[in-house]
């Protein structure tokens, strides 16, 4: 978490100078205090940014994710925010932490896995797949093309 600490530090003034938005995905409540400060100033220091999004997933589990947006929808229909009958997939989907990003069109996988690892499993239900053997430090832009 030091690693990612000082990263944001020496980084985030270079994501605002190039109009990136930073956001995150994943349990952060979880992390570190520290760590957890640092992410929410950095986000929130690149929240207006107009550029490129990047999105850390950070603590990131899609059981954790899929488990934690049912609980969220079970409050709010207890609280009578929220009816069950009107419970569809996209509101499901206004549950889980990937709000408002699209779905990804494409998943690469490097090293030869074949599989999802616990990763965007709702939000990869319509995505292509290619995997590679390549490890991910090799994967070069050739590779991609």
């Amino acid at each position: 978490m030091d690693l990612l600490v000082s990263t944001i530090h020496s980084e985030v003034d270079n994501l605002s100078k190039n109009k990136v938005r930073l956001s995150v995905i994943g349990d952060i409540d979880s992390l570190p205090p520290k760590a957890r400060l640092n992410v929410a100033q950095a986000m929130e220091k690149t929240s207006n940014n107009t550029g490129l999004n990047l999105i850390l997933a950070l603590s990131y589990s899609s059981r954790w994710e899929i488990v934690n947006a049912t609980r969220k929808i079970v409050d709010d229909v207890a609280a009578g925010k929220l009816s069950a009958e009107n419970i569809t997939q996209e509101v499901f989907g206004n549950y889980l932490t990937t709000k408002g990003i699209p779905d990804p069109e494409l998943l690469i996988r490097t090293s030869g896995e074949e599989r999802l690892s616990n990763f965007l499993l709702w939000q990869l239900a319509y995505a292509e797949f290619y995997f590679s053997e390549v490890l991910w430090p090799d994967f070069s832009k050739d590779e991609f093309f």
